[in-house]
């Protein structure tokens, strides 16, 4: 059976707080740019549950409007392009691509799964980032007009590339995320990213895999892999 690990991209892969300077400038505190992820996340959330679709810049574009009128802060033109342009061209973090090689030369597969666009004509995040070459698939939410921890996204994943769920395995840093592929049957591995920690919530499944960067959580997945993924404590 194959094994796929299936990578979040979004403050996972690529750093989030390379946009810090970005709303220093916009809204005289960096922290406003945690509140605007925290919000986009919320109402992207919020658009699948009521039966709508936007693409996810879009969502951050309105997001950021809606946060000015919450600030009393004025967003100009010039504002909503930089800021969707950062969301373009974020940085890798610089665990990762030590990371990923690791797991490439375990002889996993690696595929993306993202709630970002692809965007015709324009590079993707992961390619802004460098980063496209160590997948061979890249999904995104699009396909479904849905967002995660919806289950049809995940089964975007296991539909584009023939494999069942249980030999899937999510490597996020956002427990929401964790959470929603493992009620889609995949297993699930936790980058504690700054910022993110896991939940212990009983009623929720907790990551099999918890780790504080990639190569870390990389050692973890190829040492307890017998020659396949383990199967989630029950």
């Amino acid at each position: 059976m194959d094994h796929v690990l299936v990578f979040d991209v979004n403050e996972t892969l690529i750093d989030i707080e390379s946009m810090d300077p970005l709303f220093e400038r916009i809204f005289g505190d960096a922290r406003v740019m945690r509140e605007w992820f925290g919000q986009l996340i919320t109402y992207s959330m919020t658009a699948t549950l009521s039966g709508r679709w936007t693409d996810f810049f879009t969502l951050g574009q309105g997001v950021l409007g809606m946060l000015a009128d919450v600030h009393g802060v004025e967003v100009t033109p010039d504002d909503v392009a930089d800021v969707k342009e950062a969301m373009r061209t974020m940085p890798a973090h610089p665990d990762v691509e030590p990371g990923l090689t690791r797991l490439l030369e375990a002889g996993f597969r690696l595929v993306t799964l993202t709630n970002s666009p692809a965007g015709p004509g324009a590079p993707s995040p992961l390619e802004n980032a460098g980063l496209a070459s160590y997948f061979e698939r890249r999904f995104t939410v699009e396909a479904a007009r849905a967002y995660k921890p919806a289950p049809q996204v995940y089964r975007l994943v296991t539909e584009g590339i023939g494999v069942p769920p249980s030999a899937c395995l999510m490597v996020t840093c956002h427990v929401w995320d964790s959470v929603g592929a493992q009620s889609a049957g995949f297993s699930a591995g936790l980058v504690t990213r700054r910022g993110n920690a896991p939940l212990p919530v009983a009623a929720l499944p907790r990551p099999d895999f918890v780790a504080p960067d990639l190569p870390s959580l990389a050692g973890q997945i190829i040492e307890g892999r017998p020659g396949r993924i383990p199967d989630r404590p029950s």
